[in-house]
Protein backbone atom coordinates (compact mmCIF):
# COMPACT_ATOMS: atom_id res chain seq x y z
CA UNK A 1 0.00 0.00 0.00
CA UNK A 2 1.57 3.58 -0.93
CA UNK A 3 2.20 5.70 1.72
CA UNK A 4 0.18 8.46 -0.15
CA UNK A 5 -2.87 10.26 1.88
CA UNK A 6 -4.67 10.53 -1.41
CA UNK A 7 -3.84 6.76 -3.29
CA UNK A 8 -4.17 3.96 -1.10
CA UNK A 9 -3.53 1.77 -3.93
CA UNK A 10 -3.27 -1.93 -2.69
CA UNK A 11 -0.60 -2.70 -5.35
CA UNK A 12 0.00 -4.76 -8.32
CA UNK A 13 -1.12 -8.03 -6.04
CA UNK A 14 -4.45 -6.60 -4.63
CA UNK A 15 -7.29 -9.26 -5.22
CA UNK A 16 -10.12 -6.89 -4.31
CA UNK A 17 -11.56 -3.23 -6.03
CA UNK A 18 -13.87 -0.83 -3.90
CA UNK A 19 -16.25 1.15 -6.07
CA UNK A 20 -16.50 4.76 -4.65
CA UNK A 21 -18.75 7.80 -5.96
CA UNK A 22 -17.73 8.79 -9.41
CA UNK A 23 -17.14 4.96 -10.89
CA UNK A 24 -13.65 5.66 -9.01
CA UNK A 25 -11.62 2.39 -7.69
CA UNK A 26 -9.48 1.84 -5.10
CA UNK A 27 -7.31 -1.46 -5.01
CA UNK A 28 -7.06 -3.22 -2.11
CA UNK A 29 -6.16 -7.04 -0.36
CA UNK A 30 -9.14 -9.10 0.15
CA UNK A 31 -7.48 -10.73 3.90
CA UNK A 32 -6.60 -6.51 4.77
CA UNK A 33 -10.78 -5.87 4.84
CA UNK A 34 -11.68 -9.18 5.96
CA UNK A 35 -9.27 -9.07 9.04
CA UNK A 36 -10.24 -5.43 9.72
CA UNK A 37 -14.27 -6.07 9.17
CA UNK A 38 -16.63 -8.49 9.63
CA UNK A 39 -19.44 -7.40 7.17
CA UNK A 40 -16.59 -6.81 4.68
CA UNK A 41 -15.44 -10.34 5.03
CA UNK A 42 -19.06 -11.94 4.86
CA UNK A 43 -19.07 -10.14 1.65
CA UNK A 44 -16.18 -11.32 0.22
CA UNK A 45 -17.12 -15.11 1.51
CA UNK A 46 -20.16 -14.50 -1.03
CA UNK A 47 -19.96 -16.93 -4.40
CA UNK A 48 -18.73 -14.69 -7.25
CA UNK A 49 -20.71 -13.98 -10.75
CA UNK A 50 -19.33 -16.31 -12.93
CA UNK A 51 -17.62 -13.67 -15.84
CA UNK A 52 -17.30 -11.43 -13.45
CA UNK A 53 -14.26 -8.78 -13.43
CA UNK A 54 -13.34 -9.81 -10.32
CA UNK A 55 -14.26 -9.06 -6.91
CA UNK A 56 -15.75 -5.54 -6.68
CA UNK A 57 -17.15 -3.69 -3.38
CA UNK A 58 -19.19 -0.56 -3.56
CA UNK A 59 -18.95 1.94 -0.84
CA UNK A 60 -21.29 4.45 -2.30
CA UNK A 61 -22.51 7.98 -0.50
CA UNK A 62 -19.55 9.25 0.81
CA UNK A 63 -17.10 11.16 -0.97
CA UNK A 64 -14.03 9.33 -2.56
CA UNK A 65 -11.47 10.97 -0.07
CA UNK A 66 -13.23 9.70 2.53
CA UNK A 67 -13.20 6.08 1.65
CA UNK A 68 -9.61 6.59 1.30
CA UNK A 69 -9.15 7.75 4.31
CA UNK A 70 -11.12 4.63 5.71
CA UNK A 71 -8.80 1.87 3.77
CA UNK A 72 -5.27 3.81 5.01
CA UNK A 73 -7.17 3.75 8.29
CA UNK A 74 -7.68 -0.59 8.01
CA UNK A 75 -4.66 -1.05 6.75
CA UNK A 76 -2.31 1.04 9.83
CA UNK A 77 -4.89 -0.96 11.73
CA UNK A 78 -3.12 -4.12 10.60
CA UNK A 79 0.38 -2.77 11.20
CA UNK A 80 -0.68 -2.07 14.54
CA UNK A 81 -0.57 1.95 14.06
CA UNK A 82 -3.89 3.31 15.92
CA UNK A 83 -2.87 6.51 17.46
CA UNK A 84 -6.16 7.55 17.45
CA UNK A 85 -7.56 4.89 20.13
CA UNK A 86 -4.86 6.01 22.56
CA UNK A 87 -5.83 9.50 22.08
CA UNK A 88 -4.01 11.34 19.25
CA UNK A 89 -5.97 12.48 16.51
CA UNK A 90 -5.14 11.00 13.11
CA UNK A 91 -5.17 13.07 10.56
CA UNK A 92 -7.41 11.29 8.47
CA UNK A 93 -10.12 11.29 11.21
CA UNK A 94 -9.45 14.51 11.89
CA UNK A 95 -11.04 15.72 8.47
CA UNK A 96 -13.49 12.87 7.59
CA UNK A 97 -14.70 12.28 11.10
CA UNK A 98 -18.05 12.09 10.32
CA UNK A 99 -18.60 10.00 7.26
CA UNK A 100 -15.29 8.07 8.72
CA UNK A 101 -18.31 7.24 11.96
CA UNK A 102 -20.47 6.48 9.37
CA UNK A 103 -18.31 3.90 7.48
CA UNK A 104 -16.73 2.54 10.84
CA UNK A 105 -20.54 1.57 12.01
CA UNK A 106 -21.90 0.53 8.74
CA UNK A 107 -18.72 -1.99 8.38
CA UNK A 108 -18.89 -2.67 12.29
CA UNK A 109 -14.72 -1.50 13.01
CA UNK A 110 -14.86 -1.03 16.51
CA UNK A 111 -11.68 0.78 17.23
CA UNK A 112 -12.02 3.23 14.57
CA UNK A 113 -15.87 4.29 15.36
CA UNK A 114 -14.36 4.87 18.89
CA UNK A 115 -12.05 6.93 17.56
CA UNK A 116 -14.27 9.19 15.25
CA UNK A 117 -16.59 9.65 18.53
CA UNK A 118 -13.87 11.26 20.37
CA UNK A 119 -12.66 13.40 17.35
CA UNK A 120 -16.11 14.55 16.82
CA UNK A 121 -16.65 15.23 20.71
CA UNK A 122 -13.50 17.67 20.96
CA UNK A 123 -14.67 19.78 18.02
CA UNK A 124 -18.37 20.07 19.63
CA UNK A 125 -20.32 23.34 19.77
CA UNK A 126 -23.60 24.77 19.81
CA UNK A 127 -23.62 25.26 16.09
CA UNK A 128 -23.37 22.33 15.33
CA UNK A 129 -23.75 19.79 18.43
CA UNK A 130 -28.05 19.41 17.35
CA UNK A 131 -26.37 17.55 13.30
CA UNK A 132 -23.79 15.50 15.75
CA UNK A 133 -26.50 14.56 18.13
CA UNK A 134 -28.85 12.93 15.48
CA UNK A 135 -25.90 11.36 13.54
CA UNK A 136 -24.92 9.64 16.99
CA UNK A 137 -28.16 8.28 17.43
CA UNK A 138 -28.37 7.16 13.76
CA UNK A 139 -24.67 5.40 14.34
CA UNK A 140 -25.70 3.67 18.09
CA UNK A 141 -22.71 5.80 18.80
CA UNK A 142 -24.06 6.24 22.80
CA UNK A 143 -20.77 7.89 23.74
CA UNK A 144 -20.92 10.59 21.71
CA UNK A 145 -24.90 10.90 21.96
CA UNK A 146 -24.19 11.49 25.68
CA UNK A 147 -21.42 14.25 25.11
CA UNK A 148 -23.77 15.89 22.64
CA UNK A 149 -26.67 15.87 25.51
CA UNK A 150 -23.98 17.40 27.97
CA UNK A 151 -23.63 20.45 25.26
CA UNK A 152 -26.75 21.13 25.06
CA UNK A 153 -27.30 21.20 28.39
CA UNK A 154 -24.71 23.16 29.45
CA UNK A 155 -25.78 25.99 26.73
CA UNK A 156 -29.69 25.29 25.65
CA UNK A 157 -29.93 29.19 25.30
CA UNK A 158 -27.64 29.18 22.22
CA UNK A 159 -28.32 25.51 20.83
CA UNK A 160 -32.13 26.56 20.55
CA UNK A 161 -31.71 29.83 18.57
CA UNK A 162 -29.44 27.80 15.53
CA UNK A 163 -31.00 26.89 12.36
CA UNK A 164 -30.70 22.85 13.38
CA UNK A 165 -32.58 23.15 16.56
CA UNK A 166 -35.13 25.19 14.24
CA UNK A 167 -35.09 22.43 11.74
CA UNK A 168 -35.32 19.52 14.01
CA UNK A 169 -39.36 21.41 15.82
CA UNK A 170 -40.26 21.57 12.23
CA UNK A 171 -39.32 18.03 11.00
CA UNK A 172 -39.14 16.09 14.21
CA UNK A 173 -40.97 16.96 17.06
CA UNK A 174 -40.33 13.87 18.68
CA UNK A 175 -36.61 13.94 18.67
CA UNK A 176 -37.04 17.39 20.00
CA UNK A 177 -39.19 15.94 22.85
CA UNK A 178 -37.05 12.80 23.10
CA UNK A 179 -33.59 15.52 23.94
CA UNK A 180 -36.00 17.47 26.21
CA UNK A 181 -36.66 14.65 28.32
CA UNK A 182 -33.13 13.51 28.48
CA UNK A 183 -32.01 17.03 29.57
CA UNK A 184 -34.62 16.44 32.12
CA UNK A 185 -33.87 13.52 33.38
CA UNK A 186 -30.67 14.22 33.46
CA UNK A 187 -31.17 17.61 35.33
CA UNK A 188 -32.97 15.22 38.19
CA UNK A 189 -30.40 12.83 38.53
CA UNK A 190 -28.05 16.03 39.29
CA UNK A 191 -30.40 16.93 41.91
CA UNK A 192 -30.98 13.26 43.39
CA UNK A 193 -27.04 13.36 43.65
CA UNK A 194 -26.88 16.98 45.00
CA UNK A 195 -29.24 16.04 47.84
CA UNK A 196 -27.49 12.44 48.52
CA UNK A 197 -24.20 14.33 49.20
CA UNK A 198 -26.20 16.90 51.38
CA UNK A 199 -27.44 14.27 53.41
CA UNK A 200 -24.30 12.09 53.89
CA UNK A 201 -22.94 15.35 54.69
CA UNK A 202 -25.49 15.47 57.47
CA UNK A 203 -24.99 11.96 58.65
CA UNK A 204 -21.22 12.45 58.95
CA UNK A 205 -21.17 15.46 60.91
CA UNK A 206 -23.84 13.81 63.07
CA UNK A 207 -21.53 10.67 63.33
CA UNK A 208 -18.75 12.79 64.05
CA UNK A 209 -20.96 14.61 67.12
CA UNK A 210 -21.67 11.38 68.61
CA UNK A 211 -17.81 10.52 68.56
CA UNK A 212 -17.15 13.48 70.16
CA UNK A 213 -19.68 13.06 72.92
CA UNK A 214 -18.69 9.94 73.53
CA UNK A 215 -14.84 11.98 73.77
CA UNK A 216 -16.10 14.27 76.20
CA UNK A 217 -18.08 12.31 78.59
CA UNK A 218 -15.79 9.32 79.05
CA UNK A 219 -12.27 11.11 78.42
CA UNK A 220 -12.83 14.49 79.15
CA UNK A 221 -11.91 16.55 76.18
CA UNK A 222 -9.44 18.99 77.85
CA UNK A 223 -7.62 19.95 74.43
CA UNK A 224 -11.03 22.20 73.53
CA UNK A 225 -11.32 24.76 76.32
CA UNK A 226 -13.41 27.24 76.77
CA UNK A 227 -13.00 30.45 76.17
CA UNK A 228 -10.71 32.61 78.26
CA UNK A 229 -9.78 29.83 80.07
CA UNK A 230 -6.22 29.53 78.86
CA UNK A 231 -4.16 26.95 76.70
CA UNK A 232 -4.77 22.88 77.36
CA UNK A 233 -2.72 20.99 80.00
CA UNK A 234 0.21 19.19 78.29
CA UNK A 235 -1.86 15.51 79.27
CA UNK A 236 -5.08 16.33 77.54
CA UNK A 237 -6.12 13.34 75.33
CA UNK A 238 -6.76 13.71 71.83
CA UNK A 239 -9.78 15.41 70.23
CA UNK A 240 -11.22 13.67 67.18
CA UNK A 241 -12.98 17.53 66.14
CA UNK A 242 -12.08 20.33 67.98
CA UNK A 243 -14.59 22.66 66.15
CA UNK A 244 -16.86 19.43 66.83
CA UNK A 245 -16.41 19.25 70.59
CA UNK A 246 -16.44 22.65 71.05
CA UNK A 247 -19.81 23.55 69.68
CA UNK A 248 -21.17 20.11 72.22
CA UNK A 249 -19.15 21.94 75.11
CA UNK A 250 -20.91 25.50 74.42
CA UNK A 251 -24.57 23.98 74.46
CA UNK A 252 -23.62 21.60 77.10
CA UNK A 253 -22.82 24.86 78.91
CA UNK A 254 -25.77 26.32 78.10
CA UNK A 255 -27.82 23.79 79.29
CA UNK A 256 -26.07 24.17 82.71
CA UNK A 257 -27.40 27.89 82.72
CA UNK A 258 -30.44 27.47 81.44
CA UNK A 259 -33.27 29.07 82.84
CA UNK A 260 -36.31 27.05 81.12
CA UNK A 261 -35.31 23.64 82.88
CA UNK A 262 -38.29 23.20 84.48
CA UNK A 263 -39.69 19.77 83.21
CA UNK A 264 -37.71 16.26 83.59
CA UNK A 265 -34.53 15.58 81.45
CA UNK A 266 -36.81 13.09 79.35
CA UNK A 267 -39.71 15.77 78.97
CA UNK A 268 -37.16 18.81 77.99
CA UNK A 269 -36.58 17.59 74.32
CA UNK A 270 -40.31 18.95 73.43
CA UNK A 271 -40.50 21.84 75.22
CA UNK A 272 -38.31 25.24 76.14
CA UNK A 273 -35.14 25.91 74.65
CA UNK A 274 -34.65 25.10 71.00
CA UNK A 275 -30.70 24.73 72.10
CA UNK A 276 -31.60 22.06 74.84
CA UNK A 277 -33.91 20.30 72.49
CA UNK A 278 -31.15 19.85 69.80
CA UNK A 279 -28.57 18.76 72.87
CA UNK A 280 -31.55 16.35 74.16
CA UNK A 281 -31.98 14.81 69.99
CA UNK A 282 -27.89 14.37 70.11
CA UNK A 283 -28.27 12.59 73.12
CA UNK A 284 -31.45 10.30 72.57
CA UNK A 285 -29.32 9.86 69.13
CA UNK A 286 -26.42 8.47 71.35
CA UNK A 287 -28.15 5.91 72.94
CA UNK A 288 -30.40 4.46 69.67
CA UNK A 289 -26.56 3.42 68.40
CA UNK A 290 -24.43 3.48 71.85
CA UNK A 291 -22.93 -0.11 72.17
CA UNK A 292 -21.01 0.61 75.23
CA UNK A 293 -22.29 -1.70 78.39
CA UNK A 294 -24.28 -0.06 80.79
CA UNK A 295 -23.21 2.37 82.34
CA UNK A 296 -22.97 4.55 79.86
CA UNK A 297 -20.90 7.36 80.68
CA UNK A 298 -22.96 9.80 78.70
CA UNK A 299 -25.66 11.67 80.45
CA UNK A 300 -29.08 10.11 80.07
CA UNK A 301 -28.04 7.06 77.94
CA UNK A 302 -29.48 4.38 80.10
CA UNK A 303 -32.98 6.67 80.50
CA UNK A 304 -33.24 6.60 76.95
CA UNK A 305 -31.94 3.17 76.10
CA UNK A 306 -35.32 2.07 79.14
CA UNK A 307 -38.11 4.32 77.67
CA UNK A 308 -36.70 2.33 73.61
CA UNK A 309 -37.27 -0.56 75.30
CA UNK A 310 -40.63 0.41 77.30
CA UNK A 311 -42.58 1.76 73.18
CA UNK A 312 -40.90 -1.24 71.95
CA UNK A 313 -44.41 -3.39 70.13
CA UNK A 314 -46.32 -0.21 70.08
CA UNK A 315 -47.54 1.51 67.10
CA UNK A 316 -45.11 3.30 66.08
CA UNK A 317 -45.59 6.86 64.18
CA UNK A 318 -44.82 8.10 60.78
CA UNK A 319 -42.08 10.26 63.00
CA UNK A 320 -40.62 7.48 64.30
CA UNK A 321 -40.21 5.54 61.35
CA UNK A 322 -38.62 9.04 59.96
CA UNK A 323 -36.05 8.83 63.35
CA UNK A 324 -35.42 4.96 62.79
CA UNK A 325 -33.94 5.75 59.13
CA UNK A 326 -32.22 8.63 61.02
CA UNK A 327 -30.30 6.36 63.42
CA UNK A 328 -29.76 3.74 60.26
CA UNK A 329 -27.93 6.14 58.38
CA UNK A 330 -25.86 7.74 61.08
CA UNK A 331 -24.73 4.76 62.29
CA UNK A 332 -23.98 3.55 58.70
CA UNK A 333 -21.88 6.74 58.33
CA UNK A 334 -20.09 5.81 61.68
CA UNK A 335 -19.10 2.41 60.29
CA UNK A 336 -18.00 3.95 57.18
CA UNK A 337 -15.96 6.79 58.94
CA UNK A 338 -13.79 3.94 61.28
CA UNK A 339 -13.32 2.10 58.36
CA UNK A 340 -11.75 4.86 56.33
CA UNK A 341 -9.43 5.77 59.46
CA UNK A 342 -8.46 2.67 59.38
CA UNK A 343 -7.61 2.42 56.14
CA UNK A 344 -6.14 5.76 56.32
CA UNK A 345 -3.75 4.61 59.23
CA UNK A 346 -2.99 1.26 57.73
CA UNK A 347 -1.62 3.39 54.88
CA UNK A 348 0.72 5.94 57.42
CA UNK A 349 2.15 2.59 58.67
CA UNK A 350 2.88 0.84 55.86
CA UNK A 351 4.61 4.00 54.41
CA UNK A 352 6.26 5.02 57.66
CA UNK A 353 7.89 0.86 57.50
CA UNK A 354 8.62 1.02 54.04
CA UNK A 355 10.58 4.86 54.62
CA UNK A 356 12.16 2.91 57.59
CA UNK A 357 13.52 -0.18 55.10
CA UNK A 358 14.54 2.19 52.66
CA UNK A 359 16.81 4.01 55.41
CA UNK A 360 18.02 0.87 56.85
CA UNK A 361 18.95 -0.25 53.86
Amino acid sequence: MGNSRTDPSGGDDADVQILTTGKRRIPVHSKVLAAASPVLESMLDRPQKRGGEGRVIPILGVPHDAVCAFVRLLYSARRCVTPAVDGEETPDVGEHGVHLLVLSHVYQVGWLKRACERALASRLTAEGVVDVLVLARRCDASWLHLRCLRIIARDYAAVERTEAWHFLQDNDPWLELDILQSLQDAHLRQKRRRRKREEEKVYTELSEAMECLQHICAEGCTEVAPSGSGPPPRDSTHCPNPATCRGLQQLIHHLAACDRKKKPPLQQQQHGCPRCKRLWQLLRLHSAICVHPDPCKVPLCSQFKQKMEQTKGKEEEEKDEKWKLLVKKVASARVMSHLAKRKRQEGIQYQEAWLKQKLND
